[in-house]
This record gives C-alpha cells, structure tokens and sequence, in this order.
C-alpha cells in the first residue's frame, strides 16, 4: 500500500509542478507599450477609423501576429513604427476572420530600400524596383519587404495602395497551394466563376487605359488580385462607388469595411 500511495503522492506533485503552457489568449493579451497605441492612431488610417472595441481586437491580432512571426531587419535598426506597419499590413486583410492565423509565413525581412530580383539594394545595383515578395524554395514561409515601399504605404492615404496589404493578400492567395489570383479558400464555388469573368473585365479595362486601378492589376491575376484588394482595404468607399460589382466580391472574401 505504501509503495502505491508514493506513487499516487508523486503524481500529484508532478501535475502541481509542470511547467504552465502559454496559451494563445495569454500572448495575445501580453502587455506592449503604450505608445505603440498612439502610433498606430497617427499611422494606420484602417486603425484609426475603428470603433473602441474593433480598435482592442485589432491590437490584439497584431501581438498574436508578433507572437509566432519574426521580424528582421537588413542594414539598418528596426524601429517600433516598422515592426507595427508589418503587423497592422497583416493583420488588415484577415481583420474580418475571427483570430485567423496565417499558417504560411514565419519571418518578415525588411531592407532598408526597393531591391531586385537578386535581393540586391544597395546603391548599385540595377533594377531596384520590388517592394516586396513572398519567398518560395529557400525563402518558403518568409516575406521581404522594403521598408521604403512599407511605410510610404501608409504615409501616402490617397493612392489606394499599400505593399505591406499586398503581399500578405498574396499569402492569402497561396492558401490552396499557389498564388493564381483565384482566392479559391475565400470565395465559395458559386462565385468562383463569377470572380474571374469579372477579373477578366476589369484588366481589359486596365490595359486599355479606361480603370482607375493601379496599372500593375493589368499584369496578371495574380496582381490584379492583390491590386485590387489594396484598392479596397485602402479606399473602400471609392472602389464600392467607382466598381461596386468588384466590391461586393472583395466584401466577400474579406468583410465590409469601417466608412
């Protein structure tokens, strides 16, 4: 009987004693400084036109983002502000999907300049004009944005654009295994149809000069995709006035927005 009790005895200081798992609600509930509210308020224009609560539980997606993605930065010392815009851009485009989590990102590597398609950015190099890109093969999981192209994103509130929206709309994109520009894990089968016959409008209209949207949609579906969802997440009452039909799908992969 002794040598059972000892064994019941050890059981239940085992289980008092076991190191406490950090659950999801405690990281995302962790405490951050004060005056990355305020930076956000002066910062992200999406932010800033949330009521009280949409503003909580959007501070709260973005430490859970912070919470299982890396942040890293290339020639230069990361700042507050920085680490903020690449947590409010991903946090934007799923706003809408309660505590939704992007299972195919892990770090975030922000240069200090646009770079090339040999990840180069310093001062000589040719063909600097990428402001960002979701990594594949050795870069699979990770993102590279230009912390030029990053913040003028949000410093510029009239351009409907915005990179940092763009490449995590491109991730969204990826879901179902390949970024196509058909977001096939957000637009039910009935509407599947109906999105590219629409695509296949709205880039003619691009490519003939007769859209307001950013020239880049006209390149292929897969930019219109992300294109157009920076229209809608940046200007969401001009695309719902100028290309109601086009708003209406993005409002059904997304969520109608905050006027």
């Amino acid at each position: 009987m002794s040598f059972i009790f000892l064994i019941v005895l050890l059981i239940v200081v085992l289980m008092i004693f076991k190191p406490k798992k950090t659950t999801e609600k405690e990281v995302i509930l962790k405490e951050i400084p004060n005056h990355w509210y305020q930076i956000l308020e002066e910062n992200v224009l999406f932010y800033k036109k949330l009521n009280e609560a949409d503003k909580l539980h959007f501070k709260r997606r973005m430490q859970s983002f912070m919470s299982y993605v890396t942040i890293e930065a290339v020639d230069f010392t990361l700042e507050d502000l920085d680490v903020l815009l690449v947590a409010a851009s991903a946090v934007i485009p799923v706003f809408g999907f309660e505590d939704w989590k992007y299972p195919n990102i892990k770090k975030v590597i922000i240069y200090p300049d646009y770079f090339n398609y040999d990840l180069e950015f310093h001062n000589k190099a040719e063909g600097k004009n990428i402001g960002g890109m979701v990594g594949n093969g050795v870069l699979e999981n990770k993102m590279i944005l230009s912390r030029r192209a990053l913040h003028h994103g949000f410093v510029n509130k009239t351009d409907k654009g915005n990179t940092g929206v763009h490449e995590f709309v491109h991730l969204l994109d990826k879901l179902d295994g390949k970024i196509d520009g058909i977001p096939k894990a957000l637009l039910d089968n009935k509407n599947y149809m109906l999105w590219l016959d629409l695509v296949y409008e709205k880039m003619e209209a691009i490519n003939k000069d007769k859209s307001d949207i950013r020239d880049y949609g006209g390149t292929s579906e897969i930019e219109f995709f992300a294109v157009a969802s920076e229209y809608f997440f940046e200007r969401p009452m001009l695309l719902k006035r100028k290309h109601p039909d086009l708003y209406k799908m993005l409002a059904s992969c997304f969520t109608p927005l905050p006027e």
